[in-house]
């Protein structure tokens, strides 16, 4: 996303974002990981993500991007727990930088 589109998109609709897919990175990762999810969540609580977690939320949000923009002619739909768009990913991808993460 470019940085001119960053700007115009307000911090309470950035932060709704981020919330909606950590929501869901953290469900998923409870299932296959307690623990991490138990040290991830008390992270975002605290509005402190650790390095690993912020690592591990970037890959995984890049992962599940299931709105691809592609019409049904140009790539398939992929399903998924939440609709995560491009622009989803870079709104997360800018909110951890923001926050002095390497992403």
């Amino acid at each position: 996303m470019s940085d001119k589109r960053m700007r115009q998109r307000t911090a309470p609709e950035d932060r709704r974002t981020v919330e909606r897919l950590v929501a869901a990175w953290l469900a998923e990762t409870e299932r296959h990981d307690t623990e991490a999810a138990g040290e991830a969540r008390a992270g975002w609580e605290r509005g402190a993500l650790s390095e690993q977690a912020a690592q591990d939320l970037a890959t995984w949000v890049t992962a599940r991007v299931t709105d691809t923009g592609f019409t049904e002619d140009e790539g398939p739909y992929v399903a998924g727990p939440v609709r995560i768009t491009p622009s989803d990913k870079d709104t997360v991808h800018g909110w951890l930088r923001a926050r002095g993460h390497a992403v």
